[in-house]
Order: structure tokens, then C-alpha cells, then sequence
């Protein structure tokens, strides 16, 4: 058995990988890479016996905004192993292998677990990070702007220049240079939700049922007023907002998140991670 990584263009690893994905959490990364958006900034180590990849641990690259600062930061992700090697510690030792190499070259690094492995992350120096989700009642009177549907098959060049010239989506918390984490969304969990502000050069990202919207996204070359995309909703009572808008003149409701697992956090020294923040949905591997 050995230790592999920056393998993207070794076709025979690069599949086995993508089949334990699928196999394991019924991921399906082959649309993503095919199209390239396997990036540099996506890193799995693995652990391979002969030409099968059979535990992984993934990092990507990318950073946080916090209060309008950027900080490294690193996303832990595709944790797995093939159930013929579970038990073996391998998942520990490429944990402990990328806490390695990445020492003093971050300022966050995090994860999202599921409840199975909550108690895995704390022997690494993770500890667990409450998020709050954010939501406000609209009021009446709205914008007479008709947002355009789109679709992959027609608008995807549209769709890619806006996710990568894109500015985050919030200065009080957000990610950057997570574009690849973004386009896997839309691919594969949104690709019946992405819709067009052509007025503000804007990809916007929600769903809406009985008067209730959840907005996952909106994607920008430069900063808009969310009250502008609001206004775009039609009939609606609230919005959710799965990222953490920036402070405004709207009344904002604050509860506890609650996500199946949790997410995990472990900080340089002298950092605090930020509190009353939700991570924004569009950049969780």
C-alpha cells in the first residue's frame, strides 16, 4: 500500500477515485473533471493498493472572508475509505499526514462530519463551530424584473465566467477561490435552480415553495444590493439565507443551524473563528 496524491491526471487513480466517491457517498465527479473544474486547488491523499484507490482524505484550497479580511484557509473533504480497509487506521493517518504537510501554512482549517464521526475530529484538535441561518420577512411591493432561467446545456459558458470573476458573497463571512466547490453545486444539486439578473450580471440560486425562498447563492462581478435580488421574488413572505448576509437596513432573524453532522474547525493560534456565521452552501465539499 502506498501513499498517492496530486493524481488528477493519472487516468487509472483519478477513476478509481472518483468510483469510491460514488460507491461510498453516491458522489459523481466525472461531469466535474471532464469539464475542468478539478482544479489545483482540489487535493486528495489516498492511500492505494496497486492501482485502487482505498481511503482518502481531500483538501481544498481556498480562503475565508472575515469582516472584509481574507485568511487561508483549508476544507477537509471526501473522507473515506473502502469497507474491505475500514478499521486499519488509515483515515487517522492521512488525517495526521495532512495536518503534516499543511502545518503553519493555513490560519482555519475545516471540515463537515456526519453524525457517524463525530467523535473522530476532536483527537486532531477540531472542535465544533455553531452556525446560525439567517432569514426576513419581505415587504410588500416588488421589482417588475423578470429573472431568466437558465440552463447548463445553453448558458454554461455564462454561468462559468460569473463563478470564477465572481466576488464573495458576503464581506462579514464568506469563502474565496472556492469556484470549483461551486460549480460541482451547480452541476449536480442545482441545476434546476440557477437564474439570471441580467440587469445586475447576476447568477441567482433558490428554490420557493408556499411563499417561502431559500436562497443558496447569488454570484457577482461586483457587489449587489441583496435587497435588488429581493425584489426579484415575486409573491414571497421570507427568505432564508443559506450564507451570512452582510449587515443592512433589513430586520434579520438569527436562529441556530442545525445540519445532519457538524461542522468542525481547528485555528492558528491567536485567531478566533467568527461567531453568529453561516458557511455558505454553495462552497461545503
Amino acid at each position: 500500500m502506498k501513499l498517492v496524491s496530486h493524481y488528477r491526471e493519472d487516468e487509472v487513480l483519478r477513476k478509481s477515485f472518483i468510483q469510491l466517491a460514488a460507491d461510498i457517498f453516491g458522489l459523481d465527479f466525472t461531469s466535474w473533471h471532464e469539464k475542468g473544474y478539478w482544479g489545483d486547488r482540489y487535493i486528495p491523499f489516498s492511500y492505494a493498493e496497486g492501482d485502487r484507490i482505498v481511503a482518502n482524505v481531500s483538501v481544498n484550497d481556498l480562503d475565508f472572508i472575515i469582516e472584509g479580511k481574507s485568511y487561508k484557509a483549508l476544507q477537509i473533504g471526501t473522507v473515506m475509505t473502502h469497507p474491505e480497509y475500514r478499521n486499519k487506521g488509515l483515515s487517522a493517518s492521512l488525517m495526521n499526514h495532512v495536518l503534516y504537510v499543511y502545518e503553519g501554512k493555513y490560519d482555519f482549517i475545516y471540515l463537515f462530519a456526519n453524525d457517524s464521526v463525530l467523535d473522530f475530529y476532536p483527537r486532531f484538535g477540531f472542535k465544533e463551530a455553531e452556525e446560525y441561518l439567517y432569514s426576513t420577512k419581505v415587504s410588500a411591493g416588488q421589482s417588475q424584473f423578470v429573472l431568466r432561467k437558465l440552463e447548463l446545456t445553453r448558458d454554461l459558458e455564462l454561468i462559468e465566467k460569473a463563478v470564477y470573476g465572481r466576488v464573495p458573497v458576503s464581506q462579514a463571512f464568506s469563502t474565496a477561490n472556492s469556484a470549483g466547490i461551486t460549480m460541482y453545486h451547480i452541476l449536480n444539486v442545482f441545476p434546476d435552480h440557477l437564474y439570471y439578473h441580467a440587469e445586475k450580471d447576476a447568477i441567482v440560486i433558490f428554490t420557493k415553495e408556499n411563499g417561502m425562498v431559500q436562497l443558496y447563492d447569488f454570484i457577482s462581478s461586483a457587489p449587489v444590493d441583496i435587497k435588488d435580488i429581493m425584489a426579484t421574488f415575486g409573491d414571497t413572505d421570507t427568505i432564508q439565507f443559506h450564507f451570512t448576509p452582510d449587515d443592512s437596513d433589513l430586520q434579520y432573524q438569527r436562529i441556530p443551524f442545525k445540519r445532519d453532522g457538524a461542522l468542525f474547525v481547528k485555528k492558528k493560534n491567536g485567531l478566533e473563528f467568527p461567531r453568529f456565521v453561516k458557511h455558505p452552501f454553495t462552497s461545503e465539499a
